[in-house]
């Protein structure tokens, strides 16, 4: 599995942990993708760090996202911008050996398949001034 494709199950995961109140456990195992995962897959070992240091992480995500709210309420956010911005933030913070740049375009081609109209353009905005703010 490609490092986009990992990132795509990691979003499903994380929109269906948030969503669906599916035990993070649950959604660690890939129960739920169409294909069961090797446990030997680099691919899937990157999409369960993803979602499990995302959810680790998610008060502190959450509250760097609301930092950079303008005019919006978290609460007010579609549930998909949610699991994609918690996912690159993580990134963002805690994968320092992964270029900036590809954490907010993968975001971007995200949001752009699975979000809503123009949704990428949102968090394009939001992911890059938190870059700049964490450089």
């Amino acid at each position: 599995m490609t490092r986009r494709e990992s990132r795509i199950v990691a979003f499903q995961g994380l929109y269906s942990w948030d969503v669906g109140n599916i035990p993070l456990e649950e959604v660690l195992a890939f129960s739920w993708v169409e294909h069961p995962a090797p446990a030997d897959d680099e691919g899937w070992a990157f999409a369960r760090l993803l979602i499990a240091g995302t959810v680790e992480c998610k008060d502190e995500i959450d509250g760097i996202i609301t930092k950079f709210l303008k005019n919006w309420d978290f609460s007010r956010l579609n549930k998909v911008t949610v699991a994609i911005l918690r996912m690159s933030v993580y990134s963002l913070m805690k994968q320092k050996d992964i270029m900036p740049s590809i954490v907010i375009d993968e975001a971007i081609h995200i949001a752009k398949e699975f979000g809503p109209d123009d949704s990428y353009k949102f968090i394009n905005a939001i992911l890059d001034n938190i870059k700049k703010s964490l450089e």
